[in-house]
């Protein structure tokens, strides 16, 4: 398996570092791995072989070998199991630190892993490509069997919609408690999006030139 470092990670460490939230930053990262473990984990038992591991400012992606099992039905619910354990990983995590006895946090408090956590699950699960929701709409677009081009389009236009929100949101929270951390969040999220959508841009174009062969 191979392990990609977006070298991005270090100017966000640094912008952290000077706004006091190194801490949480780094809190981050570490449950944002065990989340993708998960996935890792997950993967494997359906027999898929993990291929990169992807390290990001603002989180870990896991890609796969592709393959082609048991139809294309099954592929996708086995996929989308895949997707669902890292916010689930979270929420259990979460929900076992939140049993545990205080006083065992002793320079990081419990509230802090607990918020860590949830809101891992909570972000990875906006239906914004490609993030773990925005591949749960992928997948649920399949089943239905919606056309490949009109589902690649569907996926984008939600993802551009909630950005959207997101974004407007986001501006909102920000003026009220002067966390410019979450500026970073929305900006990254937009280049995540944009770079998704110049690649599906060309699958489309490539989509259009065998079908009309």
């Amino acid at each position: 398996m191979r392990i990609k470092l977006n070298l991005q990670i270090f100017v966000f460490i640094l912008l952290f570092y000077l706004t006091n939230q190194l801490e949480l930053y780094i809190l981050l990262i570490i449950f944002a791995l065990i989340h993708e473990f998960a996935h890792i984990i997950t993967g494997i038992f359906y027999g898929l072989k993990p291929k990169t591991l992807k390290i990001t400012p603002f989180g870990i992606s896991i890609y796969f070998e592709k393959y082609k099992k048991n139809g294309k039905k099954v592929l996708e619910k086995q996929k989308m199991v895949i997707v669902l354990a890292g916010p689930i990983t979270n929420i259990l995590m979460a929900f076992i630190i939140m049993l545990l006895p205080s006083n065992l946090f002793l320079y990081i408090s419990q509230e802090t892993f607990i918020y860590v956590n949830l809101l891992l699950a909570i972000f990875n699960l906006i239906p914004i490509y490609p993030l773990d929701g925005g591949r749960l709409l992928k997948s649920i677009l399949t089943l239905k069997n919606v056309e490949k081009r009109k589902s690649i389009i569907l996926t984008e236009r939600v993802s551009y919609i909630t950005l959207i929100t997101l974004t407007v949101l986001s501006s909102i929270i920000i003026l009220i408690i002067k966390n410019i951390s979450i500026f970073f969040i929305i900006i990254y999220l937009w280049y995540l999006v944009l770079e998704q959508v110049r690649y599906n841009n060309i699958r489309l174009k490539v989509y259009e030139m065998i079908k009309k062969k």
